[in-house]
C-alpha cells in the first residue's frame, strides 16, 4: 500500500464533538483547519473562534497543552471553502439531520482535494444514505468515521463504510486513526447506531426496564452497574446525565425510527422518566440536574415516585456485592437462583443483552470481537457482552436465557438463533477462539484486520478465549522474581532489547524493585543493545493506560523506620539513589516506557532514564509533598541539574529564573495533564517521544533503544560541576512562601516541606553559582527526607495516606 500521509485535516463543524475531534488531532500534531457557518455579527470566523476559546475551558480537557488551542485555524462555508482543497481528510460533524448534511455535502463536494477521505461522524445515521447525490469518484472516498465524546479519552472509533467505499480508503483512514490519532478501531455495518451504540443503549433501556419491575432505586442501580461490574465508575444513570438526557434520547430516538419491525422495538420506546426530565429542561450534568443534582456540596438523586429529588445513600445489598465477587460461572449461577431484587435485577439485564447481541449479531457486526470491543472501547466495560457470556460457561448461559424467554421473562420473544446450541460456537464454548471469533456470515471463525500498522502493537487488546500473547509470560524469561520479570521479546528483530516490567501493586518501587532493575542494567551492559522499562498492566484487557509507577512503596520501607526511627530509613533512600543514578550512567540506553500515572519514584525513574516514551496519557509529577516529604530518589537533584543547563544554554547566570517553575511543580505537587503537558513542564524533553496509542508503547521503546544503540551510545559524563542558586534563591523563594503561608493558602508543615525543597534545589546554604556535584544534591535530598520523616505531622500524612489513599492537610 502505497504512503498516505495526512498533512491536513478539515473538520466541519465547531460545536461539541466538531471542535474536540479538532483539539485531538492538534494533540496529535496533525494541522486542522475547522470550519463553521459566518457569524452574523462580529468576524466572519466568530462562531469558530468562540468554539476554540472554549477548548480552553472544558473539562475534562480536550487538549493536551491549552493554549494549544490556538493552533487550530478557523474558517468558515462562505469565504474558505478554497482550503479543503489542502485537506487529506475532510470529516463532518454537524448535527444529526440527514437534510442539513445533505446541504452541507453540495456546498463542499466541489472543494474536496481528488485523492482526499470524506467521512462523517454520524452517530447513528445511515452512511449509504449521506452519500445518496455523490457521484461514483466520491462516494468511493466516503464512509462513516464515529469517535465517541470525549474524543480525546474514548478509545473506540467506528468504521462505517458504505456499499460503494473503497477498500484502500478504510485501510488508509484505520491506519491513520490507529497509530496517529491513538484510536480502537472497530469496523460496523451502516444499521442504526451502528455496534457500540446500538448495544450500549440497549444495555441502558434494559436497566431502565429491569429497574423499574424490581423497584431498584437509580443511585443503588449505579452503585450495582459500575466498577462492581468492572464497569465506568458513572455506571448507568450518572453516565446518562454526563452524556446528556437529550443526546441519548436522540440516540433512542434513531433506534425508534429505524427499527420498527424489530422483536425489541418495544424497549426502545423513549422511558417516561427520561422524557419528562429532558421536557423540563433537566437535561443531566450541562443543564445542573438530570438523574441526580447537586446542592451545595450534597448530590441528591431523583426519586421516580415523587419527581423530587433526595439524598443519595443507596448501596448494593451486602450479599449481591459477595456474589459479584466470586468467578463468572459461581457468580451468574447466584444472580440466577437468588430471591433478592437486586441480584433478580443484574441476572435480567445480563440475560437481556445476552439475549440481544446473539440475535443481531449477523446484522450488526462482522464477527462477536467487533462487539466486544466496540462496547469495552466505547463504554468503559471491562470486559465485552460475549466474554462475559463465554467466561460463565456458554453452554449453561445460553440454556437459562432460553428457560427465560420461554417463560416469557425476557424483554422480547425472539428465539436464540441455532448457532448459540449446535456447531462450532457450541463445541468450541463460545465465540472466542484461537483462530478467530465467530462471524454467522461467514460461519466460522474469523480473525481480525490484520493491516501493517497492527505490526506495531506488541500486545494487541486481547478477547477472552483467543490465542492472544500474554505479556506477563510471553518471549524470553530471562530473570524473574517476586519484584520484577526481565525478558526479551520473541518478536522477530526484538531480540537485543532487554525489558524490566515490575510486578507490584500499581508498580510502586522498593528495595527488591531497585535490586531487580540493577540486575537489569548489569545484564543489559553484558548481552543487550539497552534495556526498556515497560508496565504490561491493563493491556491484556484492551483497556490503554495502566499505570507506570506510583512511586516509592512506602509499606516496604516501614519494617526500618519501626526498628530505626526516621535515621533508620537513610539506607532506603540511598539505595533508590543509587539505583536511579546507575540507571542514568548505564552503559547502554535505557529507555522508560510510560502511560497512566508516574508519580514521586516513578516520576524519578523517567526523569534519569536515557530517553522517555510516554502515552498521550502519562501523568506525571513529584507528588511527595502529598505525604509530608520531599522527592528524594534524585528528582529534586534533577530538577537543579536541568536549571542549571537551561540557564547555560541561554547564557545566564539568573539559575533562579530556570528554576522557579520546576520548584513550584515539585512543591505544588502538580501532575501533568497529559504526556504534553509534561513536556512544558520538564519532566518530558522536547527530544522525548510522545505516543498516541498506548498498544505501540513497548514497539516504539524498543526501536528508540536499537536506534540509540546504532547511533553509538555513550553515557552522559557526570558533570564536573552544577552552579546553583544558593541561598539567596532560598531566600527568594522563602519570601513568597511566607506570603503564601500567612494567607492561609499553605500550612505550617506546607511552607516546611516547601522550604525544604528549596534548599535542595537551591544547592543549600551556599553563594550563588557555586558549583556543586550531584553526590551533594543527592545528600541534601536525603537530609531532608529523612528530618522531615521525624516530624509527627509527616506520619500523620503517611498514616493517613496508607490507611485511605487519600492526602492529608495537616
Amino acid at each position: 500500500m502505497s504512503n498516505f500521509v495526512v498533512k491536513k485535516v478539515a473538520v466541519l463543524g465547531a460545536g461539541v464533538m466538531g471542535a474536540q475531534i479538532a483539539a485531538h488531532l492538534i494533540n496529535a500534531k496533525v494541522p486542522v483547519v475547522l470550519f463553521d457557518l459566518p457569524a452574523k455579527e462580529g468576524p466572519k470566523n466568530g462562531i469558530v473562534l468562540r468554539a476554540i476559546d472554549n477548548l480552553r475551558k472544558l473539562s475534562p480537557a480536550p487538549l493536551g497543552v491549552a493554549d494549544d488551542a490556538a493552533l487550530i485555524e478557523a474558517a468558515n462555508y462562505e469565504d474558505d471553502l478554497a482550503k479543503l482543497g489542502e485537506c487529506d481528510v475532510v470529516i463532518e460533524a454537524i448535527a444529526e439531520r440527514m437534510d442539513w448534511k445533505h446541504d452541507l455535502y453540495a456546498k463542499v463536494a466541489p472543494h474536496i482535494a481528488p485523492h482526499a477521505i470524506f467521512a462523517t461522524n454520524t452517530s447513528g445515521l445511515s452512511i449509504n444514505a449521506l452519500s445518496d447525490g455523490f457521484d461514483a469518484e466520491l462516494k468511493a472516498r466516503f464512509c462513516g468515521v464515529h469517535f465517541f465524546n470525549p474524543p480525546r479519552y474514548m478509545h473506540l472509533v467506528e468504521l462505517i463504510p458504505t456499499a460503494s467505499t473503497h477498500p484502500q480508503i478504510l485501510d488508509r483512514l484505520e491506519t491513520f486513526l490507529t497509530s496517529t490519532v491513538g484510536k480502537g478501531v472497530v469496523r460496523a455495518k451502516d444499521t442504526p447506531n451502528f455496534i457500540a451504540n446500538r448495544v450500549g443503549i440497549f444495555s441502558i433501556l434494559a436497566v431502565f426496564a429491569e429497574s423499574a419491575k424490581y423497584g431498584i432505586p437509580y443511585d443503588v442501580v449505579d452503585d450495582l452497574t459500575g466498577s462492581k461490574l468492572g464497569r465506568a465508575k458513572s455506571a448507568t444513570f450518572r453516565t446518562a446525565d454526563v452524556v446528556g438526557l437529550d443526546t441519548m434520547g436522540h440516540v433512542i430516538k434513531t433506534m425508534q425510527d429505524n427499527l420498527k419491525d424489530d422483536p425489541f422495538a418495544p424497549v426502545y420506546a423513549t422511558p417516561p422518566v427520561l422524557a419528562r426530565l429532558v421536557e423540563a429542561g433537566a437535561l443531566g450534568q450541562k443543564s445542573g440536574a438530570g438523574f441526580y443534582k447537586k446542592v451545595g456540596k450534597d448530590i441528591q438523586v431523583l426519586d421516580p415516585a415523587t419527581g423530587n429529588y433526595v439524598p443519595s445513600a443507596g448501596k448494593a445489598d451486602e450479599i449481591v456485592v459477595r456474589m459479584l465477587k466470586k468467578a463468572p460461572a459461581e457468580r451468574f449461577r447466584l444472580l440466577r437462583e437468588s430471591t433478592n431484587p437486586q441480584a433478580q435485577f443484574l441476572w435480567a439485564v445480563f440475560r437481556d443483552v445476552f439475549h440481544y447481541i446473539a440475535v443481531y449479531l449477523q446484522d450488526i457486526a462482522e464477527s462477536a470481537a467487533d462487539v466486544d470491543l466496540a462496547i469495552r472501547w466505547g463504554f468503559g466495560w471491562t470486559t465485552g457482552p460475549f466474554e462475559d457470556w463465554q467466561a460463565a460457561g456458554w453452554k449453561d448461559i445460553a440454556q437459562w436465557v432460553k428457560e427465560d424467554i420461554d417463560a416469557g421473562k425476557a424483554l422480547a420473544t425472539a428465539p436464540l438463533p441455532d448457532w448459540v446450541f449446535s456447531g462450532p460456537v457450541a463445541e468450541q464454548g463460545g465465540v472466542h477462539a484461537p483462530q478467530g471469533s465467530w462471524s454467522p456470515v461467514a460461519r466460522g471463525f474469523v480473525g481480525r484486520q490484520d493491516l501493517p500498522v497492527y505490526g506495531r502493537q506488541a500486545f494487541r487488546a486481547s478477547l477472552f478465549g483467543t490465542a492472544a500473547r500474554d505479556a506477563r509470560n510471553t518471549g524470553k524469561t530471562v530473570h524473574e522474581d517476586e519484584a520484577v520479570r526481565l525478558w526479551v521479546d520473541d518478536r522477530a528483530g526484538r531480540g537485543d532489547v532487554l525489558i524490566a516490567s515490575f510486578k507490584s501493586k500499581m508498580n510502586t518501587i522498593g528495595p527488591d524493585t531497585i535490586a531487580g532493575l540493577m540486575r537489569a542494567v548489569e545484564l543489559a551492559e553484558r548481552d543487550y543493545a539497552g534495556l526498556v522499562v515497560w508496565q504490561p498492566t491493563s493491556l491484556q484487557l484492551g483497556t490503554p493506560g495502566g499505570p507506570f509507577s506510583a512511586g516509592a512503596n512506602l509499606e516496604a520501607a516501614m519494617p526500618a523506620f519501626m526498628m530505626g526511627g526516621a535515621k533508620g530509613i537513610d539506607p532506603f533512600v540511598k539505595g533508590f539513589q543509587d539505583g536511579m543514578m546507575r540507571i542514568k550512567y548505564a552503559a547502554v540506553p535505557v529507555v522508560a516506557a510510560a502511560s497512566g500515572i508516574a508519580l514521586g519514584g516513578g516520576c524519578e525513574l523517567l526523569l534519569h532514564a536515557s530517553k522517555r516514551v510516554a502515552a498521550m496519557e502519562t501523568y506525571i509529577g513529584l507528588v511527595e509533598v502529598g505525604v509530608g516529604l520531599v522527592p528524594a530518589g534524585g528528582g529534586l537533584k534533577e530538577i537543579a541539574v536541568r536549571a542549571a543547563q537551561a540557564a547555560q544554554a541561554a547564557g545566564s547566570t539568573n539559575y533562579l529564573q530556570f528554576l522557579t517553575a520546576r520548584f513550584q511543580n515539585a512543591a505544588m505537587a502538580k501532575v501533568s495533564g497529559s504526556a504534553l503537558e509534561a513536556q512544558r513542564m520538564g519532566y518530558l524533553l522536547p527530544s522525548d517521544t510522545i505516543v498516541f496509542n498506548v498498544h505501540e508503547l513497548l514497539d516504539v521503546a524498543q526501536r528508540e533503544v536499537q536506534a540509540l544503540a546504532a547511533a553509538g551510545y555513550r553515557a552522559p559524563l557526570k558533570p564536573a560541576g552544577i552552579p546553583v542558586a544558593g541561598r539567596s534563591g532560598i531566600a527568594t523563594i522563602q519570601a513568597s512562601l511566607v506570603n503564601m503561608r500567612d494567607g492561609g493558602f499553605i500550612s505550617p508543615h506546607d511552607f516546611t516541606i516547601a522550604s525544604r525543597i528549596a534548599e535542595v534545589v537551591c544547592g543549600g546554604a551556599v553563594e550563588a553559582g557555586t558549583l556543586v556535584d550531584e553526590a551533594w544534591l543527592l545528600a541534601l535530598e536525603r537530609k531532608a527526607f529523612v528530618e522531615l520523616l521525624g516530624t509527627s505531622k509527616t506520619q500523620e500524612r503517611i498514616m493517613g495516606m496508607l490507611q485511605t489513599g487519600k492526602p492529608v492537610r495537616n
